[in-house]
């Protein structure tokens, strides 16, 4: 359970529950999509895992409640090696999805990896959320039995909910972080142009996500599920802009970004909008 609670649960969900969204979409198999689930799930654990066993001295010192690790309740040995064994699995698992979709997955577990050895400290600190997720759609449409990259639209849609989660996730630790010598972007940025840059970013993916389709000529203009879609997410940005100014409130913000990037995916999904060339 402590492992658990080490592994950033809520988030590493949340991109579980969009790779198994995106699989269903692009009609996968059932088994495959619950290959993906798993692998998801696997590496998402590691990047969490990974990130409290290098910030453990740091969390310690700046009297994180909510690590296990830096309340002592764990090891700081324990946590690392269940990094590298989750990693492992998760590169593993999706193995059995053939190369192509082990090499996505790979770069995505690698720039979460990345992330937290070196470039959450510097003004880079966007970059691997910016690679990594616009790797995470590769991994659902070279999963398929004939593997296929994804399509322009689908990749920079991906990219920008990269960018929207960096500064979503950054936000409720802005101070803390401060305090042990972290000054990545978001910090750099501050908390209130932070939260507006990330619906900024949720808004340029609803909108890629809602046009892409049509311009990329693999699909009709949008239809009545992507419009009342749209007007979902335009109420999600216009709220999280708001809140931003006035008074970041920061987990909600980030709570209200998950919200968004699943109500964007299931759209896709619902909509059985293509996600790779013919």
């Amino acid at each position: 359970m402590l492992l658990v609670l080490s592994a950033h649960p809520g988030p590493s969900a949340a991109v579980t529950l969009i790779c198994i969204v995106l699989g269903i979409g692009a009609g996968l198999a059932p088994w495959r999509i619950a290959v993906i689930g798993f692998a998801i799930l696997l590496g998402q654990f590691s990047v969490g895992l990974s990130n409290d066993w290098l910030d453990a001295e740091r969390d310690f010192h700046a009297g994180r409640a909510d690590k296990p690790v830096a309340r002592g309740w764990i090891s700081v040995s324990a946590v690392r090696n269940a990094a590298f064994v989750a990693g492992a699995a998760g590169i593993a698992a999706t193995g059995v999805l053939g190369g192509p979709a082990t090499l996505a997955h790979a770069l995505f577990i690698a720039s979460g990896w990345t992330y937290n050895l070196w470039l959450k400290r510097t003004a880079l600190s966007v970059l691997p959320y910016l690679v990594g997720f616009s790797a995470l759609p590769a991994v659902v449409t070279l999963a398929q039995s004939a593997p296929k990259l994804p399509l322009p639209w689908v990749v920079a849609a991906g990219a920008l909910l990269g960018v929207a989660a960096h500064f979503a996730n950054a936000l409720p630790d802005l101070d803390d972080d401060r305090l042990t010598g972290v000054v990545g972007l978001p910090h750099r940025l501050g908390a209130q142009t932070s939260g507006i840059v990330t619906f900024a970013a949720l808004a340029g993916a609803t909108t890629l996500v809602v046009s892409g389709p049509s311009l990329s000529g693999t699909g009709e203009p949008p239809g009545v599920l992507a419009w009342i879609a749209f007007g979902v997410e335009s109420l999600i940005v216009v709220v999280g802009i708001v809140l931003a100014v006035t008074r970041p409130p920061a987990r909600p913000l980030f709570r209200l970004l998950i919200l968004g990037a699943l109500v964007a995916v299931a759209s896709v999904a619902l909509s059985g909008t293509q996600l790779t060339a013919s």
